[in-house]
């Protein structure tokens, strides 16, 4: 299927979730006014390095605008709502000022769900994560979340490079996402100050 897409490093999105963009460039601006004129949908792709008209990341999410707010300047604010990831088949020759790819969809198990020593181990590890980095974390609220929506919304705001946010997006399914997330938080929860603190993209 032809994709119009935001290549945003350190952005992912994932099916159910949400993203908000503020939309100011003005490929970007004419990227929206052609989505809601036709789909509404805009696809999420990291570039590969984080420079102008690079090479794409292989995987990407299709996201379907939601709330919008057009902007007396020509910016918009808006939210993305996640549909499916897709993968990179190629990318088209397009006379618009935003780059258009053909992408097919990847058929993920809506349905998954963690076994309950996944669940634990990977609670246990966020909280650990979490006090390393000083976050505040409403914990009662994050036991009410489904694994899907827990795991998949930790990995889209998680305060890791664009390279480790990736491998969580092309992660083939649930367990093996949690699975990697909990050696991320591992890993970058040792940096716990300096220079090399972890930042949020």
């Amino acid at each position: 299927m032809r994709l119009s897409i935001f290549p945003l490093s350190g952005a992912i999105l994932f099916p159910g979730l949400q993203l908000p963009l503020h939309m100011f460039e003005p490929r970007y601006r004419a990227l929206v006014g052609d989505a809601l004129a036709r789909d509404r949908r805009i696809a999420m792709i990291q570039p590969n390095p984080a420079v102008k008209d690079a090479p794409l990341f292989q995987v990407g999410c299709v996201g379907r605008i939601g709330e919008v707010e057009a902007l007396d300047d020509g910016r918009y604010n808006l939210v993305l709502e996640g549909e499916s990831r897709f993968r990179l088949v190629r990318e088209l020759d397009v006379t618009t000022a935003f780059r258009q790819v053909e992408g097919e969809l990847i058929d993920d198990d809506e349905d998954a769900v963690l076994s309950s020593v996944e669940r634990a181990g990977f609670e246990q590890e966020a909280r650990r994560f979490a006090d390393s980095q000083g976050y505040a974390v409403d914990w009662d609220s994050v036991e009410r979340l489904d694994d899907q929506s827990l795991i998949n919304g930790v990995s889209q705001i998680a305060p890791f490079d664009p390279a480790a946010k990736q491998a969580l997006l092309e992660a083939p399914d649930l367990g093996t996402r949690c699975e990697l997330l909990i050696q991320l938080m591992q890993f970058f929860g040792r940096h716990d100050g300096g220079d090399d603190r972890v930042t949020l993209q």
